[in-house]
C-alpha cells in the first residue's frame, strides 16, 4: 500500500505538471504578443509559434498517454512513472531552449527561467536525478550561447531592448554563464534539501497516522469483545428481574415492585447504550459492508414507520417530500434506514409538542439530498462542530432530556462516511434544526 501511494502521488503530480504546461504557454503566447505589438522587436515570430504549437501537441500527447497507461503505470513499479517524469522535464528544457534561441538568446532575461523549471523538477524526483536535469539545462544554455557567439548559430538580437550585440561580448557571456549556472545548482541543491526534509517528514506523519490507526483498531477490538461480554451479562439480568418484575414467580408489595421496575429501566437503558457502543464499534472495524442496490422510497417508509407512532403521541406528523423518479440507490440498506429512523427520532425527542418535522428528498443527479428538519430546541451555534462526536450530547440536549448515549450521531457519520457521503447540520437554537445527507446514488 505504501509503495502504491507513493506511486499515485507521482502520477498526480506528473498530472500537476502537465496542468502547469499549459499555464506556462499561455505566458510564453502572451510574451510573444507583448513583444510583437506593444515593444515591436522584431524576431522570427514563426519560429517561435511552431515552437509553441510542438510544445501544446507535446503536452497534449502527454496528457493523452497518462489517461491510457495510468492503470499499467499503477500496476508497474515507480521506475516507469518516473522514467516518463524525466523525458517530460527533458523535453521541457529543450523547448525552452529552442524558445531562449529564437528570443535573443544570452540577451533574453527569461533564461532565468530555467531556474522555476529546476526547482520543479526537485520537487518531483530525487536529488541525484535534479542535478542531471540542471547539467542538462546547462548544456542546453551553453550550447547555444556558444553556438551564437561562433556564429554557427544565427543570433536573433533584441534590439530596442539591449543596446548592443551582448552574444559576441566574452565579458557578457562569462559573466552571465557564470551567475546563471551556480544560480541553477544551488536552486536545484536548495530545492531537493527542502523537498527531501517535507518526504521524510510526511512519511514520519505517515508512519505515526498508520500507528494510530493500529492503536484505534486494537482499542475498537478491545471495546467490541469487552461491550459484547456486558451486553450478555445484561440480557441474563434482564431475563431474570422482568418475570420477577411482571409478578410471574410471585405478589410484589409495592416497594418491592418500585425497586424492580426501576431496576428494568435501568437494565433497558444500559442494554440500549450496549448496543450502539457495540454497532459504531461494528462499523468502524469492518473494512467492508454489504451494499447492494435497493429502493429508498420503501426505506424511508420503513423508517417513518418506527418512529411515527411517538410523533402522533406528540401531537406530530412527519412530512415526506421526495422528488419525483428517486428511488433506487446503491448502498447498505439496513444502515440507511437506521441512519434515518434515528435522525427522525431525534427530531421527534428535540421537538416540543404539535411541532413540525419534515423529510425531504432531493435529486442532484450523481448524488441524493435527505433532509430532515423539525422546529425543535436547536443546537447551540458553538457545540455544532462536536455533534457528530462519539459520546457528544448538546447542553441544552442534555437539560431537556436526561436519556440518551450520544452515539446516535456518532453511528449515522460512520455510516454515511462509508457510503462516501457527507452529514452536516444547520441550527439555530431555539429555532429548530436541519440535517442533510448527501449520498452517491
Amino acid at each position: 500500500m505504501p509503495g502504491f501511494q507513493k506511486e499515485n502521488g507521482l502520477i498526480e503530480r506528473v498530472y500537476w505538471l502537465i496542468r502547469l504546461r499549459w499555464l506556462a504557454l499561455a505566458g510564453v503566447i502572451s510574451a510573444i504578443l507583448s513583444t510583437k505589438l506593444i515593444a515591436g522587436i522584431q524576431l522570427p515570430f514563426r519560429a517561435l509559434y511552431f515552437i509553441v504549437l510542438a510544445l501544446a501537441i507535446y503536452n497534449l500527447l502527454f496528457y493523452l498517454y497518462l489517461k491510457l497507461a495510468r492503470k499499467r503505470l499503477f500496476s508497474d513499479s515507480g521506475v516507469i512513472v518516473t522514467r516518463v517524469t524525466n523525458i517530460q522535464i527533458s523535453m521541457d528544457l529543450v523547448f525552452l531552449a529552442g524558445l531562449i534561441h529564437f528570443s535573443g538568446g544570452i540577451e533574453n532575461p527569461f533564461i532565468f527561467y530555467f531556474i522555476f523549471h529546476m526547482i520543479i523538477t526537485s520537487t518531483l524526483l530525487s536529488r541525484r536525478e535534479s542535478f542531471i536535469q540542471a547539467t542538462f539545462a546547462v548544456f542546453l544554455f551553453m550550447l547555444i550561447v556558444w553556438l551564437e557567439y561562433a556564429g554557427f548559430l544565427e543570433h536573433h538580437c533584441l534590439r530596442g531592448f539591449v543596446l548592443d550585440d551582448l552574444h559576441a561580448n566574452r565579458i557578457y557571456i562569462f559573466g552571465v554563464s557564470f551567475v546563471f549556472i551556480s544560480t541553477l545548482y544551488l536552486a536545484a541543491y536548495m530545492a531537493s534539501s527542502i523537498s527531501i526534509r517535507l518526504k521524510d517528514r510526511e512519511k514520519s506523519l505517515k508512519e505515526a497516522n498508520l500507528l494510530l490507526e493500529e492503536k484505534d483498531r486494537i482499542k475498537s477490538e478491545y471495546v467490541l469483545r469487552v461491550s459484547h461480554d456486558i451486553k450478555e451479562h445484561l440480557a441474563a439480568v434482564q431475563s431474570c428481574v422482568e418475570p420477577v418484575a411482571r409478578g410471574i414467580t410471585g405478589a410484589l408489595n409495592n416497594a418491592q415492585k418500585d425497586l424492580l421496575d426501576r431496576a428494568v429501566e435501568r437494565t433497558n437503558k444500559l442494554l440500549f447504550f450496549v448496543k450502539a457502543l457495540l454497532e459504531i464499534t461494528r462499523i468502524k472495524l469492518s473494512k467492508d459492508i454489504s451494499m447492494e442496490y435497493f429502493s429508498l422510497k420503501k426505506t424511508v417508509d420503513s423508517a417513518i414507520a418506527l418512529v411515527e407512532e411517538k410523533a402522533r403521541v406528540k401531537g406530530m406528523e412527519i412530512a415526506l417530500r421526495m422528488d419525483p423518479g428517486v428511488d433506487m440507490i446503491y448502498g447498505a440498506e439496513i444502515y440507511i434506514e437506521e441512519t434515518i429512523a434515528n435522525l427522525l427520532a431525534n427530531a421527534v425527542k428535540y421537538t416540543s409538542e404539535n411541532g413540525k418535522i419534515s423529510l425531504d428528498i432531493k435529486d442532484r443527479q450523481e448524488t441524493l439530498l435527505i433532509q430532515i428538519s423539525d422546529t425543535g430546541m436547536g443546537i447551540p451555534r458553538d457545540e455544532i462542530s462536536k455533534l457528530f462526536n462519539e459520546f457528544y450530547r448538546a447542553t441544552n440536549a442534555k437539560k431537556t432530556v436526561r436519556e440518551g448515549t450520544g452515539l446516535g450521531l456518532a453511528i449515522a457519520r460512520q455510516v454515511v462516511e462509508r457510503h462516501k457521503g457527507k452529514i452536516w447540520v444547520e441550527s439555530e437554537e431555539g429555532r429548530g434544526s436541519t440535517f442533510s445527507i448527501s449520498l452517491p446514488k
